[in-house]
């Protein structure tokens, strides 16, 4: 088989970030990602690259009655509360024209509208799966609500990428989230890169030490940790969720550190090449709202990227798919 080129967006505006950053401190990112999203699908259409919208739920409403009508009796039990989303709903606007911040449905629907790409799930609330204090009967309760609100538009949600990739399938206390997923349709999801400093679970107390982060941030620029790409067959087993995991994060251009930007788009450059030689996957990923600023300069470095894949579709048959897309083909063959 051919080597596979995926590519998915964690699509979620404030509510990707609602804990970390208020509005304020972040308004350009997020009033920039209508801009943003419309380029990707320009750019994408003209270069034959599909895309998959991973997308959270509370995006889809139409207004406030409607985002409350969809969410979920059973909500997250977090025992650090600033973790739920849901106290800041009384605090948001009506609807996308009064609050573009929390809402996308007319971005949805330009989505739909294009026919290339997917839309796939962030589940309802982004949903952080391994905090303490939340249940797996939650996250299913999550899961169920944004299938619900996805369906008036009708998409079935068939992929999902997990909120701060919360996930790992060789735990037992994971396990749980994947079989509600199963359950409820998802059949493929994004894991995480193979290489260990990508790969620490979340609840270990040097998850975020910064030598990791340091390392990571390296990592864009220069070969520390592989190629990270993968033989997806690996991945297959029966009756069970296809993982299609990460092979790397497009960092936003930074200006104070422009003059490394064409060590980051060769490393993933040269990444899609050893796919495209060897018949592996490589999944590229990043948040629309990374692109909301120095967006010419995003859009640039993301051409580069585009013009090595129609290369390398034209010599070796390197393929462009949707997460569900691609999951389909393979258990299929």
């Amino acid at each position: 088989m051919n080597g596979h080129f995926v590519i998915s967006l964690d699509f979620e505006l404030h509510w990707g970030v609602f804990d970390v950053r208020k509005v304020e401190d972040y308004k350009e990112n997020l009033l920039n990602v209508s801009l943003v999203v419309k380029r990707l699908l320009e750019l994408s259409d003209r270069y034959n690259v599909k895309l998959t919208f991973s997308t959270v739920g509370f995006l889809f409403a139409e207004n406030k009655t409607e985002l409350l009508k969809y969410s979920p009796k059973l909500k997250p039990s977090y025992t650090q509360k600033e973790f739920s989303p849901y106290p800041l709903i009384e605090s948001i606007g009506e609807h996308e024209n009064e609050d573009p911040y929390h809402y996308a449905k007319s971005l949805i629907k330009e989505i739909i509208k294009n026919g290339n790409h997917e839309i796939g799930t962030h589940t309802f609330s982004h949903y952080y799966c391994h905090e303490l204090g939340q249940t797996a009967e939650q996250f299913e309760a999550d899961l169920k609500a944004a299938v619900a609100i996805a369906k008036p538009l009708n998409i079935d949600l068939k992929s999902i990428v997990f909120p701060r990739n919360m996930i790992d399938a060789n735990r037992a206390t994971d396990v749980p989230y994947l079989k509600a997923c199963l359950k409820h349709g998802i059949t493929s999801y994004r894991g995480k890169e193979k290489a260990f400093i990508y790969n620490i679970h979340t609840t270990k107390p040097y998850h975020g030490w910064l030598l990791f982060r340091l390392l990571r941030i390296l990592d864009a620029y220069i070969n520390i940790t592989g190629y990270n790409t993968y033989i997806i067959k690996d991945n297959l087993k029966k009756n069970n969720l296809l993982n299609l995991p990460s092979s790397r994060l497009l960092r936003p251009y930074v200006k104070s550190l422009s003059f490394l930007e064409p060590l980051k788009t060769r490393r993933i450059k040269k990444a899609m090449k050893h796919a495209a030689k060897h018949g592996e996957l490589f999944h590229l990923w990043w948040h629309p709202h990374n692109f909301g600023t120095h967006i010419d300069d995003n859009f640039s470095n993301l051409e580069k990227v585009f013009k090595t894949y129609k290369t390398l579709n034209e010599t070796h048959g390197f393929n462009s798919e949707t997460m569900t897309d691609l999951t389909t083909k393979i258990q299929s063959s």
